[in-house]
């Protein structure tokens, strides 16, 4: 059974801060349903995965973001 390659997509660029105030930002990793989106779709590392999961979180207890999807 030949093995499947999967192309590697390029690598997000995210900033140095991440800031909970930029909503426009955020909302690239929010997808229709409100959830955060894995790491594996989006493309970034591990470490920005999490201070962008910590972003998106502090957004929405500050109501800038939905908890859930309208």
């Amino acid at each position: 059974m030949p093995r499947r390659f999967q192309r590697r997509r390029p690598r997000q660029l995210v900033p140095d801060y991440i800031d909970w105030k930029d909503v426009d930002f955020l909302r690239r990793f929010i997808p229709e349903r409100g959830k955060i989106m894995p790491r594996r779709i989006s493309g970034v590392t591990a470490k920005d995965q999490r201070r962008i999961a910590r972003a998106i979180k502090r957004a929405r207890s500050m109501a800038l973001l939905p908890f859930v999807a309208d």
